[in-house]
């Protein structure tokens, strides 16, 4: 079932002429996430799945068949409203957590559908996301699954007072480093395994 996913997938996406870091781009994850989607070593989630179906203009209905056996691993999100942020900032966490399923989101609305869809472990949230503060986004995360660990970026210290009011469990200054995140880990509220240096 894996290697039928994987065939799809990239049978569908070279036939839409793209890379796999256009492809990747436009769905807002790594491209070695993308590769490993493509060797039947890792598979997307549900809302990954209609996210590809619409890009790849491809029956949501046959990828849900053919990612029956979804991966286990934790899921973790990265929500800022500046798209190179997103886009840098992913790498590192899947360094750090390479069993993790690691995604980005630049609109508050597509994280807050994702977190109703999936189990979301952890958060790594922008303190100001245009009309939306990471504040807010927090408190909605929360509602959603009250054992999801949120920890805020953010380029200003003094935000730091307000988000611990939050139930967040870090706080970390940009840029994102692996360092930094191997640190926040140590301090989650919930832990899990990332598959990183706790394996």
């Amino acid at each position: 079932m894996l290697m039928l996913f994987s065939d799809m997938l990239k049978n569908a996406r070279t036939e839409k002429g793209m890379t796999q870091q256009e492809l990747a781009d436009m769905l807002h994850v790594t491209r070695s996430a993308l590769a490993k989607w493509e060797k039947g070593i890792r598979m997307p989630d549900i809302a990954m799945l209609s996210r590809l179906g619409e890009i790849l203009g491809v029956d949501f209905n046959m990828l849900l068949a053919a990612a029956a056996q979804n991966d286990e691993g934790p899921n973790v999100i990265m929500v800022d409203d500046v798209k190179p942020i997103v886009l840098g900032a992913l790498p590192v966490l899947e360094e750090v957590m390479p069993n993790a399923t690691v995604t980005g989101f630049t609109r508050v609305s597509d994280a807050i559908e994702y977190a109703k869809a999936n189990r979301v472990a952890l958060a790594f949230l922008d303190i100001e996301l245009g009309s939306t503060s990471g504040l807010e986004l927090c408190r909605t995360l929360l509602e959603i699954h009250p054992r999801t660990n949120v920890v805020y970026l953010t380029a200003y210290k003094d935000f730091a007072l307000d988000a611990w009011g939050t139930g967040a469990c870090g706080f970390m200054v940009k840029p994102l480093t692996s360092d930094g995140v191997r640190e926040q880990l140590t301090k989650l509220r919930y832990p899990f395994r990332t598959g990183g240096e706790d394996k």
